[in-house]
């Protein structure tokens, strides 16, 4: 069968014997519970919330309230829920000058003036205060049991209602993203995320994963010492248009939207592969390597210990993150950066050790536009094409080499079948 994959704004091509091909990996179906997108999906979400009354029932007049979102770089589209929350909460009875939208921004950059605006939507920025997220206005109120500090920023701590906004999708080492992680550590300090994050080397920390995650149970417990009174998230199409809502309770109604994640983007599969052939879909998402990388991380639960990944794309941009490259290129072997993660949790530096954790299992052959020598550097095999990848894969493999090809890895996630 031929087999294409996106390769910035073209295809690269490959034959896969029918022998050999396991599977294609693609979304579901939408379930028929998805009905209407958009801000209809938001208003329906805010009428019938889940494991919590409705907003009318907890605000009160005078109370100040703190909605926290996402910053800029979350695909989060918050200028489209806002006016539908907004009107629920006049609604309540909450006034403008008690309303405050902060950007979580965790461990990234501030805003612009103008991002910020466009990020809030122009009715909810002028209507309401809107601001950044500071590392630098903190309370303290307490430590977790896994010894991370809850640091709150001072607004959020200490406003009488916290509203988390989000999108739901696959975290590789949260699980999922959204719900409490807002608050968590989204408007915490940078020695925070650091204590939170280096809990991304276990093993129950990746993508998919809730129950026993320590990642997010770190996270799930500092909010509930902080307290979300309401979350409101939605789960996105392959456009980043609002597909479906859910809004209630901090845990359920955020388990509820990551229920219906797992019904589109949750694909069995039989076995393991030898090979896996995985692509974003090419342009924008594979412009460097940082992108490309989520991809390669949902690869790894469709791989036999000792396989081959054929990782797919432009990146044209190259690394897409100093920090990344830096400690790509520092490293003697890739077991450096997964101690170095552990020792010092680092943006960017976190994306170097998901990488070392694959090839503790796998080779990774990178179908590129990178330098040759580069790529090797960064302990990866070098390709132009997808063909001679696959054909050195299929020699070191054997003939009777199974394949998964993921031509969206970085939208679906394989799920061994039983």
């Amino acid at each position: 069968m031929k087999i294409e994959v996106g390769f910035g704004n073209t295809v690269q091509s490959v034959e896969v014997p029918d022998r050999n091909l396991l599977q294609i990996l693609r979304a579901n179906p939408a379930p028929e519970q998805a009905g209407p997108g958009g801000e209809e999906a938001v208003r329906r979400a805010l009428a019938n919330p889940i494991g919590s009354p409705g907003l009318d029932q907890i605000i009160h007049p005078g109370e100040k309230i703190v909605i926290i979102t996402s910053d800029i770089s979350r695909p989060m589209p918050t200028w489209d829920v806002m006016p539908s929350l907004l009107d629920a909460l006049y609604e309540a009875g909450a006034r403008r000058e008690d309303i405050t939208l902060v950007f979580a921004r965790g461990s990234h950059r501030g805003h612009t003036e103008e991002e910020q605006r466009h990020l809030a939507g122009e009715r909810a920025w002028q209507e309401i205060r809107c601001i950044d997220s500071d590392p630098e206005d903190c309370v303290h109120l307490g430590t977790t049991r896994r010894g991370t500090p809850i640091d709150i920023m001072k607004i959020v701590a200490e406003a009488d209602r916290r509203i988390c906004v989000g999108n739901i999708e696959y975290h590789y080492f949260a699980g999922y993203s959204g719900g409490a992680k807002a608050v968590f550590p989204g408007t915490s300090t940078p020695q925070v995320i650091q204590a939170n994050h280096s809990m991304m080397v276990d093993e129950r920390a990746h993508a998919g994963n809730m129950d026993t995650n320590p990642l997010r149970r770190d996270i799930d417990e500092a909010a509930a010492v902080c307290g979300i009174d309401f979350i409101l998230n939605v789960v996105l199409d392959e456009h980043k248009k609002i597909l479906y809502a859910v809004a209630g309770d901090v845990k359920e109604a955020h388990r509820a939207g990551c229920r219906f994640l797992d019904s589109l983007y949750s694909v069995e599969i039989p076995e393991r592969a030898d090979i896996v052939i995985v692509s974003q879909g090419g342009a924008p998402k594979d412009a460097n390597l940082y992108q490309t990388q989520k991809a390669l991380d949902n690869s790894k639960h469709a791989i036999k210990d000792g396989g081959s990944i054929i990782l797919v794309g432009s990146c044209h941009e190259g690394m897409g993150s100093a920090i990344f490259e830096e400690w790509m290129t520092q490293a003697q072997r890739p077991e450096d950066l997964i101690r170095r993660i552990g020792e010092n949790f680092k943006l960017g530096g976190h994306k170097a050790a998901a990488i070392a954790q694959i090839l503790k299992r796998a080779d990774i052959r990178l179908v590129s536009e990178m330098d040759p020598e580069f790529v090797r550097s960064i302990f990866m095999e070098p390709y132009e094409s997808l063909a001679p990848a696959f054909a050195d894969a299929m020699k070191q493999q054997g003939p009777e080499a199974k394949v998964i090809v993921m031509p969206y890895g970085g939208a679906t996630l394989p799920v061994l079948r039983g």
